[in-house]
């Protein structure tokens, strides 16, 4: 009992101690994408099938998630203090911290619908190609950090005929608040829970997404309004 007690407080020491990447302030997902104002398309319907090719874009909020995640699963190794961890630790938040797997998800679920599925590195590149529909993709996550455990993942993609005139929103959202992994006396098993849920989270958000995604190309846009900037710029 007191190895075990031990070793909780040591886990305690090590995630206090030390500096765990925090999510990055979100803005709206066309930030840096559009320099025009996008007008409403005429079309009901997103075009998809075999032969149309989609092209995307990742918003300015998905690189910076990626860059955050990054982070984060370095920081599993170090700042979480690695020698202060036991592996099992160490392993989980590695693992739940996938810098690509929501922009991995997301490019599979379209590939089902579309075609061809093309990433272009900028809005210039893709307006050249000139496919028969666009979209800007748009992730963003916080994980548990040593000052909250509350876990949160978006993920959407807004879609734009060949013109650049927006059709409508996939979108998929996911929270928990789970409680302190470095509570006094917590078993390192249930640490592990955990930090396994907040992978969790970012399966059921995209799961979501999948679901508005086929209810999107499925059924008529014409009741789906533009994305306003309040809720675009929700904050972490």
């Amino acid at each position: 009992m007191k190895l075990a007690l031990a070793s909780t407080l040591t886990m305690v020491v090590g995630l206090t101690g030390c500096s765990i990447p925090t999510a990055p302030t979100g803005g709206p997902s066309l930030n840096g994408i559009f320099t025009e104002p996008v007008g409403r398309s005429g079309s009901t319907l997103i075009t998809n099938g075999s032969d149309v090719s989609l092209g995307i874009v990742y918003s300015q909020n998905t690189q910076a998630n990626r860059e955050y995640l990054r982070d984060y699963q370095a920081n599993a190794g170090t700042g979480f203090g690695q020698s202060l961890l036991v592996q099992p630790i160490h392993d989980a938040y590695v693992s739940t911290s996938r810098p690509d797997m929501a922009v991995d998800w997301v490019k599979a679920s379209l590939q089902r619908q579309f075609g061809s599925v093309t990433v272009y590195p900028d809005m210039q590149s893709l307006m050249a190609a000139k496919p028969d529909v666009m979209a800007v993709v748009d992730t963003r996550s916080q994980l548990i950090t040593s000052r909250s455990s509350d876990v949160q993942s978006d993920v959407s993609a807004d879609f734009y005929d060949k013109n650049f005139n927006y059709i409508g929103t996939a979108q998929g959202h996911d929270a928990k608040a789970l409680s302190p992994v470095w509570a006094d006396f917590k078993r390192s098993e249930d640490i592990v829970a955990d930090i396994n849920e907040q992978q969790n989270v970012q399966v059921r958000a995209l799961q979501k997404f999948d679901q508005s995604l086929n209810n999107l190309l499925t059924r008529p846009t014409s009741n789906v309004s533009m994305n306003d900037n309040e809720s675009s710029q929700k904050l972490y």
